[in-house]
């Protein structure tokens, strides 16, 4: 079925423009940096609960706020078109995937499958303003010529143009044609021998900021860091700090998290731990030594690189000290979704009953000692990503909130005092009107003579003013999977074997894990949501269309999988 967009001039959420900041005209404009992680769960930092060391982050949280209710898009391209453009992914051109774009979908507005000309991007926006725009990272929205990074407004951009592929080399994250392609300022280029991305990446934003920028020019800034996406790998260094770590498994570590979350204050007293997953797979005390060892060098490997990757933010926001540029710079950190579940069994086509699981074996050497090492091949798996989504249910991929929860820190001395925990809900696609709104920039009502669609997100600065966003519905759809938020509820829809197939309805603030589905008590209010979620669906311009492929479908762990009824039969 075909829901057809309405009319430009319709707007689902009004754009909220407040008064919260005043600057002087003399006053410098604010630089922005948004720092994004790659497949980083919930819980998987210091400021939200973890174990794994990452002071710097620690630090930004110390000195702004945390947001405890923001919530993204359930896999990584799906999210960044809203990041970059305050619009809905099905009106950006990531309606799903372009990996994932299915007949029904292809052609039609909103699954071209890279970012498309009824919206704008943030640099588009802000250059015309006077800023310089840098990125390094992952794009993922785009290669053709008219929406790679160049193409797309900014200034100087260094970025992997997939989805994903090796750390330390450009070996490729799925066989076939799916190469690890790279481009600087639109152009074609190779990796060093010496590579890897996390440090690649952020001397790459270093060297535009020192070099490609004039004296006190203002700066919009993406990192986009491909950590801690698969295949995990990390430098030795961080590697030897988790040597002794993980050995206590699974089920203890998600329990220290959620203690240290409510100590924090990142989730209320009596939060209980969503694990859908539970009953499915093993626990930890049932695997066999070679298991055990297997998924604790996996962890290790895992912390390692989130190790990393808080390392060289720290190396990011000490030079932004160092030029005096830091208090005068908007930073936003967040994830882009929730950690990622998939294993090999699980990536691939649905024609091989076991997934890439082959490619892997044969060209990869997965030994405990070279595991998390250039010419390894590591995937989290879903016990580990369920315990980086504590206490929140499912991971990447989902609609349910362990996929689209994701931490995120504001820093702005200016604005946001500091030691905040905010627990307002904002949607990534309100980054862009809280920069229009920092910047006191106009968006244009059209761009390359071609008119755009009204911004969907709102501005979230007011949350620093004490005030309260309006409330408003908030909708999601991937791929079948459904979602609409409002007020206290929280209504969604999954396939079986991972929900219903029909309308679950939650309370957000009374069952923050969503573990109790209230929706016979209130049939009143599953009515209204769900009508509230067909408006969304027909106004940003979703396309139904069946799930053909294993990805996001299936989770395996080891000898057991779980999959819906179509792909039980697949290879027989």
């Amino acid at each position: 079925m075909v829901i057809k967009k309405l009319a430009l001039a319709v707007v689902f959420v009004p754009t909220l423009l407040s008064a919260t900041l005043v600057q002087a005209e003399n006053v410098k404009k604010p630089n922005v940096l948004v720092i994004v992680a790659d497949d980083l769960g919930f819980s998987d930092t210091e400021p939200f609960g973890s174990e794994i060391k990452t002071p710097n982050l620690k630090k930004l949280a110390n000195d702004g706020a945390i947001l405890t209710n923001f919530h993204a898009g359930p896999t990584c391209s799906v999210t960044r078109s809203m990041l970059l453009t305050g619009n809905d992914s099905h009106q950006a051109g990531l309606g799903t995937m372009a990996e994932y774009l299915q007949p029904e979908q292809k052609g039609k507005p909103g699954y071209e499958g890279k970012l498309n000309q009824q919206v704008m991007t943030m640099p588009e926006i802000l250059n015309a303003q006077g800023y310089v725009s840098f990125m390094a990272g992952k794009w993922h929205l785009g290669a053709t010529e008219d929406s790679n990074p160049k193409a797309r407004g900014f200034t100087k951009s260094f970025s992997l143009m997939p989805g994903g592929a090796s750390h330390m080399d450009a070996s490729p994250m799925f066989p076939g044609n799916y190469k690890a392609r790279y481009l600087e300022d639109g152009e074609d280029v190779t990796l060093p021998k010496e590579f890897y991305s996390t440090d690649f990446y952020t001397d790459k934003m270093l060297s535009y900021l020192k070099n490609d920028r004039k004296k006190d020019q203002p700066f919009f800034a993406y990192l986009a860091y491909t950590a801690p996406h698969w295949p995990l790998q990390a430098p030795d260094q961080f590697l030897a700090k988790y040597k002794n770590s993980y050995k206590e498994g699974y089920e203890y570590i998600r329990n220290q998290r959620l203690k240290r979350q409510i100590a924090l204050g990142i989730m209320p007293k009596g939060t209980q731990v969503n694990n859908p997953i539970a009953s499915a797979f093993p626990a930890w005390d049932q695997l066999t030594a070679a298991q055990k060892a297997d998924q604790i060098k996996t962890m290790q490997v895992y912390a390692a690189m989130i190790d990393s990757l808080d390392y060289n933010i720290g190396r990011v926001i000490d030079y932004l000290k160092q030029t005096g540029d830091l208090d005068n710079t908007f930073i936003l950190f967040m994830s882009d979704n929730g950690a990622e579940s998939a294993t090999p069994e699980s990536l691939g086509t649905t024609e091989d009953k076991n997934g890439i699981r082959e490619w892997v074996d044969t060209n990869f050497d997965n030994s405990i000692e070279n595991m998390g090492k250039k010419g390894s091949y590591v995937n989290l798996g879903p016990q580990w990503a369920q315990v980086a989504s504590t206490p929140l249910p499912y991971f990447k991929s989902f609609v349910a909130n362990g996929g689209i929860r994701v931490p995120a820190i504001v820093r702005y001395p200016k604005m946001v005092q500091h030691g905040q925990i905010k627990t307002d809900l904002v949607h990534v696609k309100d980054f862009v009107p809280s920069v229009l709104e920092l910047t006191k920039t106009q968006r244009p009502n059209s761009f390359n003579d071609h008119p755009i669609l009204p911004l969907e997100g709102i501005s979230f600065l007011p949350i620093f003013n004490q005030q309260k966003l309006p409330e408003r519905s908030l909708g999601w759809e991937f791929n079948t999977r459904r979602a609409l938020y409002r007020g206290d509820w929280a209504l969604q829809m999954q396939a079986p074997p991972y929900g219903t197939g029909t309308w679950e309805l939650y309370n957000r603030t009374q069952d923050q894990s969503f573990i109790k589905n209230v929706a016979d008590q209130h049939p009143d209010i599953v009515k209204n949501l769900a009508s509230e979620w067909d408006k969304y669906a027909q106004h940003v311009g979703v396309v139904e269309a069946p799930v053909r492929y294993k990805y996001g479908q299936m989770n395996c762990f080891y000898d057991t999988c779980i999959e819906p009824e179509f792909l039980k039969n697949l290879g027989k």
